[in-house]
């Protein structure tokens, strides 16, 4: 077999996007995976039955269905169907109330009561400028944006939704808590700017290209990547880590969807001294716990509506939220924490069998905290679905620790690659024109550290293999990803 062109060194969702990008090229591309299968944060399982199908990691993909990579890869045309629920997700109240993000706005907005035309005012451009909005804040952010009317709503929105006003904007409770849950995902200090983009990104969409979950797991996504990859020539080793970065010299191209830890454990002695300072002093998140739970029947909320959505938030009220996210970034565990849950079945009923269902659920741990938060969650779903605990069949609980080493680009069980602060959204993982390309030559970043950040869209692979092609191989147009 001739060299490869390229090596792509990671087969998350960045790293097969990266392959797809430079095999659709023309490429003759090799792609490395250290586990025993693909996906990274796109493999399912059955972990506890082999009726009863659980997402390991990520498992709702609000930006898979809005990115611009996914919008042009077209994964329902490759026969990945992307449900959307009802509600796209949604927050309980003690009292048995709830907030409710319909996909249809105009009834989220009925629901939320004298806070309905304050949710409107906020949310109702953002959504008719979708795809500008989105394609801004997935962007590299390094060159002006496509459509500026969308970038100019975000400042004060910003401002309203990341600073103390962002306590004072409604009069109920629901309408806040709705968008506290939202800006969770942020997994940082509540509230923050970064965190108002993260709120103004996801929640928008929520009435607009969805949550969804893809129909049979979230293996479905990396599996059609794949398929794409191989029909252009493409080549897929497992099981093969990279332990060092010379095994690959004499490759033209090498795309890294490693973080800047695993870039300096391969690559350490090679890089510059100062651009290693710079990976050195990168800073890495919150980690995160999960639990999976094998249970016996729908999860039995306190409030019915709660079994129409996608993504439930368990947290109390919007002072709750911010006060558990805020102690868990200042070090401190919370018997209060923010719960992510996702009652698979409820939008697709190929996951498991009548008596036999899987829930996914996750909360966020202090940096460096390796305790086992399994029956804190637990607890947490109780309080708002009690009889829950009764249901459950069988449980696995993983400590941050433990996401650190199922996948190390989680450090520290930080799923989202590195902080998300001002300063990382911005230079990620150091400051650099060209954040993808390495002082190594033909050697990129493609993972979640680098713009624009987390997430399941695809774009840091496809940002770093359109600068691979063009440094490399001088071709500046991006091939299609279109399906043939």
């Amino acid at each position: 077999m001739p060299a490869p062109d390229a090596v792509v060194v990671g087969s998350g969702p960045n790293g097969l996007a990266a392959a797809v990008v430079l095999a659709r090229a023309g490429l003759q591309v090799e792609l490395r995976e250290a586990a025993a299968e693909v996906g990274g944060g796109l493999r399912s399982a059955h972990l506890f039955d082999s009726e009863v199908l659980h997402d390991i990691c990520a498992a709702v993909h609000p930006m898979a269905a809005a990115s611009a990579f996914f919008r042009e890869f077209d994964l329902r045309a490759r026969g990945v169907e992307l449900i959307q629920p009802e509600i796209a997700y949604a927050h309980p109240l003690d009292d048995g109330r709830a907030g409710l993000a319909y996909a249809d706005l105009e009834r989220t907005c009925d629901r939320l009561g004298p806070d309905g035309a304050r949710w409107r005012r906020l949310m109702a451009p953002l959504v008719r400028r979708s795809q500008g909005l989105v394609d801004l804040l997935l962007s590299d952010l390094r060159r002006p944006p496509v459509d500026p009317l969308a970038a100019a709503m975000l400042p004060p929105r910003v401002l309203a939704q990341g600073t103390p006003l962002a306590r004072h904007l409604f009069r109920g409770p629901e309408a806040p808590a709705l968008l506290a849950g939202v800006a969770a995902h942020a997994v940082g200090r509540l509230p923050s700017l970064p965190s108002a983009a993260t709120t103004l990104l996801l929640g928008h969409l929520a009435h607009g290209t969805g949550w969804p979950l893809p129909r049979g797991g979230s293996r479905r996504i990396a599996a059609a990547m794949v398929d794409d990859f191989v029909a252009h020539g493409g080549v897929v080793h497992t099981g093969c880590p990279l332990t060092a970065l010379r095994e690959l010299s004499g490759v033209p191209a090498v795309l890294l969807d490693l973080g800047p830890r695993g870039l300096l454990d391969v690559a350490g002695p090679q890089l510059p001294p100062g651009y290693r300072r710079r990976l050195e002093a990168y800073r890495y998140g919150p980690g995160v716990v999960k639990a999976d739970f094998l249970v016996s029947e729908p999860v039995p909320w306190k409030n019915p509506a709660l079994g129409l959505a996608g993504t439930v938030h368990l947290g109390g009220d919007q002072r709750a939220v911010f006060a558990g996210e805020n102690a868990m970034v200042r070090g401190s565990r919370t018997d209060d924490p923010l719960v992510l849950l996702v009652d698979p079945m409820a939008q697709d009923d190929s996951r498991g069998r009548p008596g036999k269902r899987p829930v996914w659920a996750y909360c966020h741990m202090p940096p460096g905290d390796g305790a086992d938060a399994g029956e804190l969650i637990t607890a947490q779903i109780e309080r708002f679905a009690p009889g829950f605990t009764d249901t459950v069949l069988a449980c696995r609980s993983v400590t941050a620790p433990g996401m650190a080493a199922y996948n190390p680009n989680y450090v520290g069980g930080d799923i989202g690659a590195g902080a998300v602060t001002v300063r990382q959204l911005f230079a990620r993982p150091v400051p650099r024109w060209n954040p993808y390309r390495t002082p190594l030559g033909g050697v990129y970043l493609c993972s979640a550290a680098t713009p624009p950040g987390p997430g399941v869209h695809g774009m840091n692979g496809y940002f770093a293999a359109c600068s691979a092609l063009r440094h490399e191989f001088g071709i500046r147009t991006p091939p299609s990803l279109a399906p043939a």
